[in-house]
């Protein structure tokens, strides 16, 4: 089975970016002339907008590229963490996850559901547990966790803070694991998807190899995505400052708590990211329909069909690439397998 652990929706129908459009000019306008919300009874949304929206683009794409199941989350740039207030936040992440059901409810041979929190800047993580719990019953198998609210400006405290440990635990305690990814960047120092999403991946890497996280939460997992950021390109850097923190091996650091996904789009990326860092730590990921859309003129083949640098990475076993494909999924997600059974009964 080919798992793809990272796709986002971002084909949405017409009428969520009205909505959102709504309800930002609504949550950004000056105290005397504040907005009504939008109200979320007035979003419409039809069922056969969303299988247009995901026939056409991401159910295309896995039939024509041989992958069987997305794990499937909201567009990331949208989240908008850095929008409004905890309320607005909480509002826009219960409408976006509860679209994402929608589209496991129409396909569910095809995608499971990964849920946007409600973060927002100075909001103590533990507020978004509810949201968590919430989709996690609904059959949801993991989320997706910010490390910067704030859009850019890294204003948060360190994800090896104290202050995200009752989130933790509660990942522990529902066996969900947490894909490390920032959303859309109101910094105009960075691009959304060509630095900003890279650095903060990179930053994440930083600020676990050199903490005790690991040692409060053994049981902890954490995806680090786009190939892990920077950390492959320098992995002789980031070992070495950990030894010479007294730290253990990089690849000890990572053991069964940080994985890297494969959203690196070209050949000798995917065989650099392959030969540094352990197959064991590498989850099947392509991102689609996402950061890169465009075909590579070179190849003639689309940037972001990873499966393609997969099957041609000449160092992989066909047990390494089964271990990249399958089976580290079911082991990173422990309720995966489950649900799958149930989703296609």
């Amino acid at each position: 089975m080919i798992i793809d652990c990272h796709g986002h929706y971002t084909t949405e129908p017409k009428d969520l970016h009205r909505f959102r459009k709504d309800q930002t000019a609504a949550a950004n306008a000056n105290a005397k002339d504040k907005a009504a919300m939008p109200p979320r009874s007035g979003l419409k949304m039809s069922d056969d907008e969303i299988r247009e929206s995901i026939e056409a683009n991401q159910l295309k794409f896995q039939r024509e590229r041989g992958t069987d199941l997305t794990i499937f989350s909201p567009r990331a740039s949208g989240m908008g963490h850095h929008i409004g207030d905890e309320a607005v936040s909480t509002e826009w992440s219960q409408i976006c996850n509860d679209l994402i059901a929608r589209v496991v409810h129409l396909y569910p041979k095809n995608f499971i559901g990964v849920c946007q929190l409600p973060q927002s800047p100075g909001v103590p993580p533990k507020n978004s547990i509810a949201e968590l719990e919430r989709c996690v019953k609904m059959g949801f198998v993991g989320c997706n966790l910010n490390p910067d609210p704030s859009g850019g400006y890294f204003n948060a405290p360190p994800m090896t803070d104290k202050w995200y440990y009752p989130f933790y635990e509660k990942m522990v305690e529902l066996d969900v694991p947490a894909m490390i990814h920032v959303s859309g960047c109101c910094n105009p120092a960075q691009h959304t998807t060509g630095s900003y999403y890279l650095n903060a991946d990179t930053m994440a890497v930083m600020q676990l190899i050199l903490s005790d996280v690991f040692k409060d939460f053994p049981k902890l997992k954490l995806i680090i995505p786009h190939g892990g950021g920077a950390v492959p390109y320098h992995w002789g850097r980031f070992r070495g400052i950990a030894l010479d923190n007294k730290k253990p091996e990089l690849a000890e650091i990572m053991g069964n708590n940080i994985f890297f996904d494969t959203c690196v789009y070209h050949q000798p990326g995917i065989d650099l990211l392959t030969k540094v860092v352990p197959v064991d730590n590498i989850l099947f990921a392509s991102e689609m329909v996402g950061a890169v859309k465009g075909i590579d003129p070179k190849t003639g083949n689309y940037f972001d069909d990873t499966k393609r640098y997969v099957d041609g990475a000449a160092t992989l076993s066909a047990a390494d690439k089964q271990k990249i494909f399958e089976g580290n999924a079911m082991k990173v997600y422990p309720r995966l397998k489950a649900q799958i059974a149930k989703q296609a009964g």
